[in-house]
């Protein structure tokens, strides 16, 4: 599993490849000038080899809790379900769906945010599926308008992440409470647009780097989510203030994100929340950036008298840029966030 070392002796190593890689996912600079990151993109896109058809095999009947079978869903675009250890059908599990950056793969985006072996210990049904491959083969998700369908292909992957969870429903015993998603940059835009897609289905979902649609009427939840966005002041590809994506070379911009305040205000009026504070807790995001001496260097904004089952919150990492280095505090704070919003 892609979850922290046993012993974290060879964490570093792990996370300075994750860093490496998702430094240079996306092949433009998010900002009005023209890119200036494309050859190091072009150069650090995971070469990880996407699955054929043929590599899915039938799926199993529900599994028991010594069963060894591999279930594969997702069809055409297959991904094998991580089982916990100790699963009973006969006990509905959560489900976390993790979504990775443009330029990037699930297994290298597990790597790097190494949730999955504390969701393991959780007691989470997991699954890191793949984004289909543009014309420079880089791996991306059809989210927003913002992001990142840059060769316009118009692949529904809400409708692909939707079916992964039916999918998923139909194998295993899974709790319709506490579904979860969390994704970065690409992934956390598509975090947004599933969740905008398929409210009825997800709980709660956490994006790190990520926008959500700049305009509200774009997205039309049915039913509350609880909504955190992770983001750096210092993030020079998905800016913290918000910006617009441009390809350069003479290529039409792609529409506008909004900042971070932005998406997570936009979705606490979904959630019928009311009024937002900095409240007194801080926590820790970047294993390599501190404030004032403290490793807690995000700073907490909470949204007050939320719906039932809307939550939104925003933890602005001060200084932090769009890849961070992952810190030991990060994986379980996720997880608390998301074990404290499951649907009503």
């Amino acid at each position: 599993m892609g979850g922290p070392v046993d012993g974290r002796a060879q964490d570093t190593g792990v996370r300075i490849r994750g860093t490496l890689i998702l430094s240079a996912l996306l092949v433009v600079a998010c900002s009005s000038g023209p890119p200036t990151r494309a050859p190091a993109a072009t150069a650090f896109a995971s070469s990880t080899p996407a699955m054929s058809a043929a590599a899915s095999p039938s799926l199993a009947a529900v599994p028991s809790a010594s069963s060894e079978t591999t279930v594969y869903v997702g069809g055409d675009r297959p991904v094998a379900v991580i089982v916990p250890p100790g699963y009973d059908p006969g006990r509905p599990a959560p489900l976390l769906v993790l979504l990775h950056g443009y330029g990037s793969s699930g297994r290298d985006h597990d790597l790097y945010f190494h949730v999955g072996e504390l969701a393991a210990q959780r007691g989470y049904l997991y699954v890191h599926p793949d984004g289909t491959s543009d014309d420079g083969g880089n791996r991306f998700w059809n989210a927003t308008d913002a992001c990142c369908d840059f060769g316009h292909k118009g692949v529904d992957d809400a409708g692909y992440l939707a079916g992964v969870i039916t999918e998923i429903q139909t194998s295993f015993a899974v709790d319709p409470k506490r579904i979860d998603v969390i994704g970065h940059s690409n992934g956390g835009f598509m975090s947004y647009a599933l969740s905008c897609t398929h409210a009825d289905t997800i709980a709660a979902m956490v994006s790190l780097a990520g926008a959500t649609f700049v305009k509200s009427t774009d997205c039309a939840p049915t039913s509350p989510v609880a909504v955190l966005e992770i983001h750096g002041t210092a993030d020079d590809t998905i800016l913290y203030e918000g910006g617009t994506v441009d390809l350069g070379s003479g290529r039409p911009s792609m529409a506008p994100y909004p900042g971070a305040q932005a998406s997570v205000a936009t979705w606490a009026k979904y959630d019928g929340c009311a009024t937002s504070s900095v409240v007194d807790e801080h926590v820790d995001v970047d294993a390599h950036v501190s404030v004032n001496g403290s490793p807690a260097e995000s700073t907490v904004t909470r949204w007050a008298g939320c719906r039932p089952g809307g939550a939104a919150e925003l933890w602005t990492m001060q200084g932090g840029g769009h890849s961070p280095d992952i810190s030991d505090a990060f994986p379980s704070a996720v997880l608390d966030f998301f074990e404290a919003h499951p649907k009503p």
